[in-house]
């Protein structure tokens, strides 16, 4: 399957996230029931509806015929099938735990599912709060307000200057809207573009981890996933060297992928990982330096990983409930002023006919 192939796939034809967790429950499960790897496979394409993922499945059912390993088979789709989940999948096979291995990669997945969906859930209300206040705007602006301006025009009155300001931007938008929107969507698109080179995105992901309330996300958000990626990973039995190098590929913020490899190479001169973290005390917090710390002493730095995941888990909920909390009222005061401001330029030159008119 070529690039363009995979591409093309991977945009009309994925595979939604639940379809990846179901996959490896039932694989976890069918394997402990002691059915044979091909038969498993050949039910578990029977039962999906998505003929692109029918077709993965087959491509795995002819490896394994071949002589391949399912880790080998993986790897040769990972557009759908990330290097965190293939390490999983080769440690459980190396190890003989590969129904254990798949029944954590489940419990992962929909972990790393149910994060995406808390964030995606705080952000909906902010959104239709925009695009209301965006709609109720334009309207009036658009429909409302010109089938007024002739008759301020025709009476001789002094507009006020919340009127002026909206006239002129009336006619900046009959001028020059449509040229505006062409070059808005074309800086967004150039910036889209920009984002791909590397040393662009790194720019742009250290400028995001300076901003005070985003930063706290992204740091939680990524301690969350660091800490989990390492405990599941630590605990099927893959050496922390290369736990680092798969947790470091499932990072997208740049600059902490820097500091991934760092950390490798730390830890690859016989350092230890808690004292790479504590010279790093900005990206990383000083109770995840300890916990490591005590973790990597006591040989249980696994538990510790797992109570850390748990705890930083908790910590993106709160800070998202803080986020809705702390952008509704201000979405509702800038819809607020917004609307005002376009009533205002309306109500007040029919006030003043209204006045002469009586008076």
């Amino acid at each position: 399957m070529n690039k363009f192939q995979r591409f093309f796939n991977g945009i009309l034809g994925g595979i939604s996230s639940q379809e990846k967790i179901n996959f490896a429950r039932n694989l976890s499960v069918g394997i402990k029931s002691g059915m044979p790897l091909i038969g498993i496979l050949v039910l578990l394409k029977q039962q999906t509806t998505s003929k692109y993922f029918q077709r993965i499945i087959q491509g795995f059912i002819d490896n394994l015929n071949n002589g391949q390993s399912l880790a080998q088979a993986l790897s040769n789709a990972k557009n759908v099938f990330d290097n965190f989940f293939i390490s999983i999948v080769k440690v459980g096979e190396s190890s003989g735990n590969l129904s254990s291995s798949l029944l954590y990669l489940s419990q992962e997945l929909k972990k790393q599912r149910e994060i995406k969906n808390k964030i995606k859930s705080a952000l909906i209300y902010p959104v239709i709060i925009f695009c209301a206040t965006i709609g109720i705007t334009l309207f009036l602006t658009i429909f409302i307000f010109p089938k007024l301006l002739p008759v301020f025009s025709s009476l001789n009155i002094d507009l006020p200057i919340s009127t002026k300001i909206l006239i002129a931007l009336l006619a900046f938008i009959k001028s020059y809207g449509l040229l505006s929107l062409g070059v808005l969507i074309a800086l967004l698109i150039i910036l889209k573009l920009l984002l791909k080179f590397k040393k662009a995105r790194f720019a742009y992901d250290c400028f995001l981890l300076k901003l005070p309330f985003i930063s706290k996300v992204i740091k939680e958000i990524t301690l969350t996933s660091f800490t989990r990626s390492m405990h599941v990973l630590l605990k099927s039995g893959v050496i922390i060297m290369d736990a680092l190098s798969i947790t470091r590929n499932t990072f997208s913020n740049l600059y902490y992928k820097k500091e991934i490899n760092n950390m490798i190479e730390y830890v690859r001169r016989g350092e230890s990982l808690a004292h790479y973290l504590e010279q790093n005390p900005r990206f990383f917090p000083s109770m995840l330096t300890g916990m490591i710390k005590v973790g990597e002493s006591a040989g249980k730095l696994e538990e510790n990983l797992e109570y850390l995941s748990e705890y930083y888990e908790s910590e993106v909920d709160e800070t998202l409930k803080n986020l809705v909390t702390i952008i509704e009222p201000i979405m509702l005061l800038i819809m607020g002023l917004m609307v005002g401001f376009i009533a205002i330029s309306i109500i007040t030159p029919i006030y003043k006919v209204s006045q002469s008119v009586f008076y």
